[in-house]
């Protein structure tokens, strides 16, 4: 088992890779938490097929559990189930000395992070990813649900009591979810170093053959680069917004395609894409954006913004974002690889790069 500790102001935790981790999650709850009354997990509802079932009787042999299974993906960030969860929760007499688990990809992780901050007013949880995706968003306290108008408008920062990657379960990972997780271990390297992002674009060639060693070298250096941003910004105050590198763009094109009609991970992409055409222009970054582009379509991913989501959509999706300012989009742009900047960037020059990425 690997483990990356994370600092916070508000808590220490540890992230822990491995095979087989029920018995270290059951180890942990048991040293952690002697007088837990109840496991309250909270499960994607097609993950819990997969693997929920085994797990839940695995744990049902130490504590008393009850489950809610969540709609697949983004769906399961609406007000509608987390209204339906916490019914589920008082119906079945989960208390303040109840612990959350979050058992899925990163849609679940928010949810149930939510969930848990806010149920009496808060609750301990502990993250159980099932996705590449989830190595960034299971990591530095982010929990959020969706609005109509924007992407996760609705959360707070809630950490958790500790994080558990069983790689056992991403040997059933479609395709399309291991291109989304990689675009956030993507977005680790841009923000990190040139070395990182090379050996990324050496190593990864495929989705569907991937190196058991390598996976757990990318997660751990992925959760390393956000730990150390994290521990110096928890609350966004300032240098954690660059983890939103690629989100400006990438979540109004998510948003404006349908919650779940779009991973998060492809649309971060385009995100990406956009923002290093930006950082050419406004911070002159050099970088071989052809070669870029190329490796990326070789893995799979669709770069193709749908023509009925006109700018004009993605426009008002951004000036809805968090990071904007007086209603005007505030973007995270590349100096070089690993010094990202914040920049005020002009509609018209906005307008420049969706064409760009129109024509891709």
């Amino acid at each position: 088992m690997k483990q990356v500790t994370i600092q916070t102001a508000s808590r220490t935790y540890d992230v822990n890779i491995g095979v087989e981790m029920t018995n270290e999650i059951v180890s942990f709850i048991k040293k952690s938490f002697p007088d837990v009354s109840k496991l309250w997990l909270i499960a994607d509802e097609t993950v819990y097929k997969l693997h929920g079932e085994a797990f839940s009787e695995d744990l049902r042999q130490f504590f008393d559990i009850t489950i809610y299974q969540a709609p697949k993906g983004e769906k399961a960030k609406s007000f509608a189930t987390y209204e339906e969860a916490i019914t589920h929760g008082l119906k079945h007499r989960v208390d303040r000395k109840s612990i959350v688990i979050a058992f899925g990809g990163g849609a679940i992780g928010d949810l149930a992070g939510f969930i848990a901050s806010t149920y009496m007013r808060g609750i301990p949880f502990i993250s159980v990813p099932t996705t590449i995706l989830a190595h960034d968003s299971a990591v530095g306290g982010k929990v959020a649900i969706n609005h109509p108008l924007g992407k996760n408008m609705v959360g707070q920062f809630y950490q958790p009591e500790g994080v558990f990657f069983d790689l056992n379960y991403f040997s059933s990972l479609p395709k399309t979810e291991i291109l989304s997780g990689f675009a956030e271990v993507i977005k680790h390297a841009f923000l990190s170093d040139r070395e990182f992002l090379q050996d990324l674009m050496h190593s990864f060639q495929s989705p569907e053959n991937m190196d058991e060693s390598f996976l757990t070298d990318c997660l751990i250096r992925g959760i390393q680069v956000k730990g150390d941003i994290v521990s110096k910004d928890e609350r966004e105050s300032n240098i954690r917004a660059f983890l939103n590198f690629g989100h400006t763009y990438g979540h109004a094109v998510e948003s404006a395609s349908g919650y779940g009609n779009r991973t998060h991970g492809e649309s971060v992409m385009i995100g990406m894409v956009y923002a290093l055409y930006l950082s050419e222009r406004y911070c002159n970054l050099s970088f071989d954006m052809e070669g870029f582009i190329g490796w990326i379509k070789s893995l799979g991913y669709n770069l193709k913004v749908p023509s009925n989501i006109g700018f004009d959509i993605l426009y008002e999706g951004m000036k809805r974002d968090k990071k904007s300012l007086n209603g005007n989009p505030v973007f995270v742009l590349l100096k070089n690889i690993g010094e990202p900047v914040m920049a005020d960037v002009t509609e018209e020059d906005l307008k420049q790069a969706d064409a760009y990425i129109r024509q891709l």
